[in-house]
């Protein structure tokens, strides 16, 4: 990770209301490039807002987001603003809990989908980005089946693999293995190990506690709609100075859910 880089990304006086709710409150958050980033947290504490907040899936009610040195403010509308979040959405590739891929189109043809559509790719050219990211996540073999015929970390890694054919800047992360079995999890861990070895800037929420300790570069600790306590994650997990990180970390010791 270069030591100060100008952020990939920058979060500033962040607010976001769902009516009467105050789900994310003045939040500030900077990511290097080349950085990992995990953001932890109890369910509810507005971890996922704050990730879809970022690429304009919700739309904040205040504050400031900056992408790869394009700057949106919060409340702005009309065609510049629609412009700049389309360009925000190029630069940031999104994988969900759930995995969206489309049923009747192949792994392939769910890959290509995104470069030619939206970035008007030519094919022969988005097929051989698509083969490149399929075998970034180990599943070349896989592009012709149909979803139905993979499993569910297969479909996740599929979805890895279509968000990185878009060549984005940075990826989006948000709870990626929730969704699936026990003994399913790691595989989609390990394409997400390897893609931080690589140097991809990664903003990862998740409940993964081992992941986020062993492969994050920072931790940050969401806390009722607020950062409480960020920093490398040996500071985070030996030495909480919050005592709603030293609880989350004494249920994730003791084996409980988040």
């Amino acid at each position: 990770m270069p030591m100060n880089a100008e952020p990939i990304i920058q979060v500033s006086g962040l607010h976001k209301w769902f009516a009467m709710l105050h789900v994310l409150s003045n939040i500030a958050l900077d990511v290097q490039p080349r950085e990992v980033v995990c953001i932890i947290g109890r369910s509810g504490s507005g971890k996922s807002t704050l990730l879809r907040c970022i690429n304009f899936l919700e739309e904040p009610s205040a504050g400031r987001i900056t992408v790869d040195k394009l700057v949106v403010e919060a409340g702005n509308k009309g065609r510049e603003h629609r412009r700049l979040v389309h360009e925000i959405r190029l630069k940031t590739g999104m994988v969900f809990q759930e995995f969206n891929l489309f049923p009747h189109m192949s792994v392939l043809e769910n890959v290509i989908e995104g470069p030619i559509t939206v970035k008007k790719m030519d094919r022969s050219k988005a097929v051989e980005v698509a083969e490149m990211n399929l075998d970034r996540v180990g599943l070349l073999f896989k592009k012709d089946e149909y979803p139905n015929r993979l499993s569910g970390g297969q479909k996740q890694r599929v979805a890895i693999a279509r968000a990185l054919a878009m060549e984005p800047k940075v990826m989006l992360f948000d709870e990626p293995t929730s969704a699936l079995d026990p003994e399913l999890i790691g595989e989609v861990l390990n394409v997400m190990k390897r893609l931080a070895e690589d140097g991809t800037t990664m903003l990862v929420v998740t409940h993964e506690m081992g992941f986020a300790r062993e492969v994050a570069d920072r931790v940050v600790v969401m806390a009722d709609g607020e950062v409480v306590e960020h920093g490398r994650p040996e500071d985070v997990f030996t030495a909480p100075r919050d005592p709603r990180t030293r609880a989350l970390i004494e249920r994730y010791r003791s084996g409980g859910t988040n």
